[in-house]
């Protein structure tokens, strides 16, 4: 069984920080790529920003430059660093990871439970 636990949500004002972290627990062979996505009320969940094993990274237009995404391999865990918080990134944030349980073998993609951020003054 795989857990996806995520912390570090928040209420925040603008042009704040808040760092987001979520680890991957359970018997886990191997993490290939690794996300977070977000989901606002009334919209469809949407990328964030995603990182392979190699540590190549994927950012939405919207928060390039502003948010940057990293990982620990060791402990099975990523993270969301967010500066210049925008009223318009407040939402569900989730994390996910594509996970495999033996060499070569199939890859599942399991998600968090998702933590709230909202920007506000």
């Amino acid at each position: 069984q795989v857990q996806l636990v995520e912390s570090g949500g928040g209420l925040v004002q603008p042009g704040g920080s808040l760092r987001l972290s979520c680890a991957a627990s359970g018997s886990i062979f191997s993490i290939n790529a690794m996300g977070w996505y977000r989901q606002a009320p009334g919209n469809q969940r949407e990328l964030v920003a995603t990182i392979t094993s190699g540590g190549s990274t994927n950012y939405a237009d919207s928060v390039k430059g502003r948010f940057t995404i990293s990982r620990d391999n060791a402990n099975n865990t990523v993270y969301l660093q967010m500066s210049s918080l925008k009223p318009e990134d407040t939402a569900v944030y989730y994390c996910n990871a594509d996970i495999s349980f033996r060499l070569s073998g199939p890859i599942f993609r399991y998600w968090g439970q998702g933590t709230q951020v909202t920007v506000s003054s």
